[in-house]
C-alpha cells in the first residue's frame, strides 16, 4: 500500500506550501491539516520540535521544511542526477530562505517605527543584490533556478513568493523577468495549477 501522508501547518500558505506543491506535483494524496491560532497552543506540545511543518508519513513525524522538501524532492524526480546537481539545487534554495530572512527581521516587528528602520535596508539594498543574481540564475539555467531543468527549488521558491509578498507588501518578481518567467513556468504546471485552483484562499 502507497505511505499515507498528513501536513500539519497553520492556516496560511508560508511554509507549508512549497511542500503542499511538492505533494501535489507527484500527485501523492495528502491530507491538509490546518491548524488556527485558537488551536495552536494545545497542539504545539505534540509537535516533534514545537513547530510546523510536520509531515506525517505513515504515522511518522518529519520536521523541517528544508528537510521535508529534499526528502520530497527525490521521491518525484525532482533532485538533482548526482551529489553536484543536488549541490546546485541546494545553493539556490538556500539563497531563497537566505532572502526570506532578510524579509522577517523587518516584518514581525511590531513598532512601526523600528519596522520602518529596518526595513529600508533591505527593501533598498539587499532584496535587489539578491534578486539581481537570482534572476541571473535563472537566466544562465535556462529558465530554472539548477541544472537547466525543473527541480525542486523552482517549486519551492514559487511556492513561498506568495508569503514573501506578503511581507514585503510588493511582487518581489515584477522587476525581474526571469524569476517572473520561472514563476509562469511552475504555474503552469498542470498539477500545481489544479492545486492552486483548489486551495484554500489566503493571502500569506
Amino acid at each position: 500500500m502507497a505511505p499515507k501522508f498528513k501536513l500539519r501547518y497553520g492556516a496560511i500558505k508560508g511554509l507549508g506550501e512549497p511542500v503542499r506543491f511538492l505533494l501535489s506535483y507527484g500527485k501523492i494524496e495528502f491530507e491538509d491539516e490546518r491548524i488556527d491560532l485558537q488551536q495552536w497552543p494545545s497542539v504545539k506540545e505534540s509537535m516533534p520540535f514545537g513547530q510546523v511543518p510536520v509531515l506525517e508519513i505513515d504515522g511518522k513525524k518529519t520536521w523541517q521544511s528544508l528537510a521535508i522538501c529534499r526528502y520530497l524532492g527525490n521521491q518525484i524526480g525532482l533532485a538533482g542526477a548526482n551529489d553536484w546537481e543536488d549541490l546546485q539545487i541546494d545553493m539556490a534554495v538556500e539563497t531563497v530562505t537566505d532572502l526570506r530572512l532578510k524579509m522577517a527581521s523587518f516584518a514581525y516587528e511590531n513598532d512601526p517605527s523600528i519596522k520602518e528602520k529596518k526595513k529600508a535596508p533591505v527593501v533598498n539594498e539587499s532584496l535587489p543584490f539578491l534578486l539581481g543574481r537570482l534572476d541571473n540564475l535563472v537566466k544562465q539555467n535556462g529558465g530554472h533556478l539548477a541544472n537547466g531543468k525543473l527541480s525542486w527549488a523552482d517549486l519551492y521558491f514559487v511556492a513561498l513568493l506568495d508569503y514573501l509578498n506578503f511581507l514585503t507588501g510588493f511582487d518581489l518578481t515584477k522587476d525581474y523577468p526571469n524569476l517572473s518567467a520561472l514563476k509562469r513556468t511552475v504555474l503552469e504546471i498542470p498539477a500545481i495549477k489544479e492545486w492552486v485552483t483548489k486551495r484554500p484562499k489566503t493571502d500569506m
